[in-house]
């Protein structure tokens, strides 16, 4: 089992279309989230699923980190991917970050963090019995001009029997 689990901003998104961000709390407990990606998915610009998120903070099931450690160097990453890294990088026990870009993954798994994405976390609310099927969910996804490869979609689908 992880330690503290960290989202950077693509699965809150995802999840916050699909209305998954309870999911979180009922699959990890609290979720914490580096300031960096909480300005990012709470940018004031009245974007679709920013009430959602900024509810999901006043729930408490999402935590904000204020302070990011300043090491190490990850070049050729946003903020948010970095701060999450940093942040895992610098827990006592091992932490569980959701991220999606591939980028951001490699790098975290260069540096032994373990890593899912929104589509692990849709494979394990149904495994979980939290939703009835995983591939409704991702066709609500896919129709919310969020996307996630086919690749990925028919491995967690076949891990969860849908396939």
């Amino acid at each position: 089992m992880a330690g503290r689990v960290l989202s950077d901003a693509s699965p809150l998104i995802g999840l916050a279309r699909v209305d998954g961000l309870g999911w979180l709390n009922a699959l990890f407990g609290v979720v914490w989230v580096p300031r960096e990606v909480r300005d990012e998915v709470l940018s004031g610009r009245e974007l679709p699923d920013e009430q959602k998120i900024l509810a999901a903070f006043a729930q408490g099931g999402l935590r904000v980190c204020e302070r990011t450690p300043a090491k190490p160097e990850l070049p050729d990453l946003d903020e948010g991917e970095v701060a999450c890294i940093r942040l895992a990088l610098a827990d006592t026990t091992p932490a569980l970050l959701l991220m999606d870009e591939l980028a951001g993954r490699a790098i975290a798994r260069e540096q032994g963090l373990r890593v899912a994405g929104t589509a692990a976390v849709i494979g394990m609310a149904r495994t979980q019995g939290l939703i009835p099927s995983a591939r409704d969910v991702f066709a609500r996804l896919h129709a919310s001009d969020f996307r996630i490869s086919t690749s990925v979609i028919a491995e967690i689908l076949r891990r969860v029997n849908e396939g």
